[in-house]
């Protein structure tokens, strides 16, 4: 039993009961598999793989090591489905033909099945960060606002960002840069819409501050100065689609899961003053990484590029850095008590962690895609070892026709993919692919985020699955 669900009433508690909800909340026509790679603006549908939840054990928490395994994913994609039923969304255009749609998502039957099985995929998902983080020890408000302060001098100093670097060392800048954009077009597009469920009630002078930095957010009521309409600039600056979710596809598991995280911390009021430390640590790590961010730009788009929405965060977030120290956590403390202290630490800390493993996630996946000559180099050795009989894989075999998709997924081990006839168009990003003809295959790094699209009247291919491919050579 994951420990938090222990106060909710038997009957919820009832795995077979989660289990029964999950599976009818994905039976919804807006959740299946799609023969498409993008969604053409609407908001609505995105494909969460629904045939596979029956298979799925979400009873024992994530550990870290385990948060980015295709239950892992498929438990994000749910979550961030359940938490967007609570934001309006509207497509640009065809309201009329996409109206059915619009009805279905709000509708009460989805409202309560996803309400049911919410606090379970929380629990699943979030668990390990009380196992990754502990915070001890005497806090006072002073203590605090030295470690925080000191936090903010250490990134005005300058340090390191990787998934820049990762985007500057690839074979191929523009795809990894387009990449990383696709990923904060998750939460960008969408931007201040989790800490804004802060927003209402009553709780003196700091809900008046906060108020202050998402008017910010929101260009003051001015749309075009709103920091979505910016960032929607920048994404076709660059030949990117900039309606909410087109890139539903290729959101890595480590960008849903850091997105998620707000919209929990910030939706279970409970969780506010963790929220605290978490949105003072966004906002200050922001100020370099968005100057890093835009140099970024410059580099691989030319010096023209599209850089005002990070080069606008550079000079804003210096603001609501201090702001939030200033106007919301030091009179939160006043207020409130210093008892608040551990969960403003945990919220920074957290903060911190997730955006690490998103960073890291981002760098695998720019290498492994980068790689995938190499991994299709590695299948000939690995393939005569099964044939041989030196090693022996499950196997599953897969007939498709032409245009069949498989949507993206990764794979809790490496795979090793054969194809036995036809012509495979192996998918590790958007518009980047290997393409594999009959006898060829590749190997599939686990935990990579992947997909397929049939390019022959017929294709028969294998799914070995190998554990640790290094051991197979």
């Amino acid at each position: 039993m994951i420990p938090r669900l222990q106060s909710l009433p038997a009957e919820l508690r009832d795995p077979a009961f989660f289990k029964r909800c999950l599976i009818e909340y994905g039976e919804s026509a807006l959740f299946i598999d799609t023969e498409e790679w993008l969604s053409d603006d609407n908001p609505y549908r995105r494909t969460l793989r629904p045939h596979v939840f029956k298979y799925l054990d979400f009873s024992r928490p994530l550990r870290r090591d385990e948060l980015l395994t295709y239950t892992g994913l498929s438990a994000n994609r749910t979550l961030l489905t359940i938490y967007e039923s609570d934001f309006l969304l509207l497509p640009r255009k065809d309201f009329g033909a996409k109206r059915q749609d619009f009805e279905e998502f709000y509708s009460p039957r989805l409202k309560v099945l996803g309400e049911i099985v919410r606090p379970e995929l929380e629990s699943f998902l979030f668990h390990f960060l009380g196992e990754e983080i502990s915070v001890t020890g005497h806090w006072t408000a002073s203590s605090l606002k030295a470690y925080l302060e000191d936090y903010a001098r250490s990134i005005r100093q300058g340090s390191d960002n990787k998934a820049m670097a990762a985007i500057l060392g690839s074979a191929d800048p523009v795809h990894a840069a387009k990449t990383f954009l696709i990923q904060l077009a998750g939460d960008f597009l969408l931007e201040s819409s989790a800490m804004s469920r802060n927003i209402l009630g009553r709780y003196g002078a700091i809900q008046s501050a906060l108020f202050k930095v998402v008017i910010d957010e929101y260009g003051y009521g001015v749309h075009k100065t709103k920091h979505s309409t910016v960032f929607e600039r920048l994404l076709e600056r660059c030949g990117l689609d900039s309606s909410p979710h087109t890139y539903w596809q290729f959101y890595l598991t480590s960008s849903l899961l850091l997105n998620n995280y707000y919209n929990w911390i910030c939706r279970d009021h409970s969780r506010f003053f963790r929220y605290l430390g978490a949105i003072y640590q966004a906002e200050t790590a922001f100020i370099a990484s968005c100057q890093q961010m835009a140099d970024m730009m410059r580099q691989v788009f030319g010096a023209d590029a599209e850089v005002q929405y990070f080069l606008e965060h550079v000079h804003i977030d210096q603001h609501h850095s201090r702001m939030v120290l200033d106007e919301l956590i030091m009179p939160a403390i006043e207020s409130f008590g210093e008892g608040i202290i551990l969960d403003i630490v945990r919220g920074f800390e957290e903060g911190k962690l997730l955006g690490d493993i998103a960073e890291q996630d981002f760098c695998q996946q720019v290498r492994w895609s980068d790689n995938g000559g190499k991994y299709k180099t590695l299948h000939p050795a690995i393939y005569a070892r099964i044939k041989e009989g030196s090693i022996h894989p499950k196997m599953q075999q897969f007939v498709e026709p032409r245009g069949e998709l498989s949507v993206t997924h990764v794979h809790d081990g490496d795979e090793l993919c054969h194809i036995q006839s036809g012509v495979m168009r192996f998918v590790t990003g958007h518009e980047r692919y290997t393409l594999l003809h009959a006898g060829e295959g590749t190997v599939i790094q686990r935990n990579r985020l992947h997909g397929a699209i049939i390019d022959s009247e017929e294709c028969v291919y294998n799914i070995y699955s190998i554990g640790d491919h290094q051991k197979c050579l």
